[in-house]
């Protein structure tokens, strides 16, 4: 294929990027999203096989072959609770593959059409030195991201005296060693890049709390694009620069719009996450036993038939016991006896962006009973019951209330402004943030502790007496 058609095939591979974000950003079209992105990805890969520098198929077609076994493998195996950590593992591989391709571009210059053994140009070390500092941090970042989700190490924030200097002083080194290796090119300092790298990719997730996993996932997603920037420009490959950066822009808003919904800021995230070991002990050990109201399906029943309005606040509990299908019926049941129902979904709720949307979509909730924090927060005032299946620090009313609260400032769901609140829950310890929520020991509010899966279906059983 000559370069005319290589440029026209990249240029509509990357519409079809552009398209899929487009399409991916909302639910009702994310199916038609998603087609456009598997279409780009296609198209790319087959201009990139068209191309005269390939002179060998065997390794690239074994690769193929080999991920995309692996890849069906895990995904017809993947339960929708461990989506996030498959995401930070995905991050994890993006951020390695830029370490690899910056790696070989140094041992092998030749190759990659940038010069020669010693003779590098600094614009490509300077490209080189990025990309693997990127890549770098992106893997070991993702990899504690991955082991904190999957419960391999604390979900609590690891933090040691000294740790944010320690962190700024590696910064501020890897920008140095950069620099000092665009003008030497030298193996020692790009592979001592590549070691501070892999140590601040640690260091930057470890404090980060299960709380802020949701902004870590698209931080992280951002970087990973970043790093796909960085091995287009040592490829060479103008349609990896583009596509990197569309993932590293789009990561970023994204980011930012996760943040605005906690009311943090990404350094605050960086510099340390909710929730730490003295907070749940103040949550679970420090203060007196309070008096909370407990019932039971048959009560939760009664209370939603007689209901002329419902809002359903899902949370990670529902994923955890993957009770979105259970909870459709309810809601499918309650309709047909006239009650108003709709779904609140905070910004931040689960462990990863659009958790709770993706859940609901496999239930094939319908779209429009679907409503943003923003959307329908103004509405809990005026709705007869809240049903929150699985969620906690985004009701959390100490938000709003505590000064003190690590989770002040950030907007909630306003559910305890219902006349009626159900709280689906296993126990009364306290969310990923590590703070009691107020909401419990409300007048208004009806504990139901067990699996939410197995309450919502006796429920059903409930309303079909």
């Amino acid at each position: 294929m000559n370069a005319n058609l290589s440029a026209l095939a990249y240029i509509i591979s990357s519409v079809c990027f552009i398209l899929a974000l487009q399409g991916l950003s909302s639910a009702k079209t994310s199916q038609r999203g998603l087609t456009f992105g598997i279409a780009g990805m296609a198209l790319a890969i087959g201009t990139t096989l068209m191309s005269p520098i390939v002179s060998s198929y065997g390794w690239i077609i074994s690769g193929i072959i080999l991920g995309g076994v692996i890849g069906t493998s895990i995904a017809k195996k993947i339960q929708m609770t461990a989506l996030p950590q498959l995401v930070a593992a995905f991050h994890s591989l993006i951020g390695l593959a830029a370490v690899c391709v910056a790696a070989a571009a140094l041992l092998e210059p030749y190759a990659f059409n940038i010069g020669t053994v010693g003779s590098i140009a600094p614009a490509s070390l300077v490209e080189m030195g990025l990309g693997v500092a990127i890549g770098a941090i992106t893997f070991t970042g993702s990899v504690v991201a991955f082991a904190k989700l999957q419960g391999l190490v604390s979900g609590n924030p690891l933090i040691f005296t000294g740790q944010h200097p320690l962190n700024a002083l590696l910064g501020i080194l890897l920008v140095v060693l950069i620099g000092f290796f665009a003008t030497s090119e030298s193996h020692s300092l790009f592979w001592s890049i590549t070691f501070i790298s892999l140590l601040l990719g640690f260091l930057l997730i470890l404090p980060i709390g299960g709380a802020d996993m949701p902004v870590v996932i698209s931080m992280l997603n951002s970087y990973s694009g970043w790093a796909a920037v960085g091995i287009g420009f040592t490829l060479g490959n103008t349609l990896l620069i583009i596509t990197g950066a569309l993932v590293g822009a789009s990561g970023a808003i994204l980011s930012y719009i996760m943040c605005k919904g906690m009311n943090r800021s990404i350094l605050n995230i960086i510099l340390g996450g909710f929730g730490g070991d003295h907070t749940k002990v103040l949550a679970q050990g420090g203060k007196e036993q309070r008096a909370y109201k407990t019932g039971s399906s048959e009560d939760a029943g009664f209370i939603m038939k007689n209901a002329k309005s419902l809002i359903i606040v899902p949370g990670y509990g529902m994923a955890v016991a993957q009770a979105q299908h259970a909870l459709r019926e309810v809601s499918d049941i309650l309709k047909r006896e006239g009650v108003k129902v709709r779904y609140a979904i905070h910004p931040v709720a689960g462990r990863m962006p659009g958790h709770m949307n993706v859940l609901l979509a496999e239930a094939n909730v319908p779209y429009e009973d679907v409503l943003e924090l923003e959307d329908i927060n103004r509405d809990f005032g005026q709705t007869d019951v809240a049903f929150v299946i699985g969620a906690n620090d985004v009701t959390n009313p100490a938000a709003k209330t505590d000064p003190k609260s690590p989770i002040f400032g950030m907007p909630i769901l306003d559910v305890d402004k219902a006349k009626t609140v159900l709280f689906v829950k296993r126990s009364m310890a306290p969310g990923y943030a590590g703070v009691d929520n107020e909401l419990f020991y409300k007048d208004n509010t009806l504990m139901l502790f067990g699996d939410a899966k197995k309450m919502c279906e006796e429920i059903i059983k409930s309303l079909e007496e």
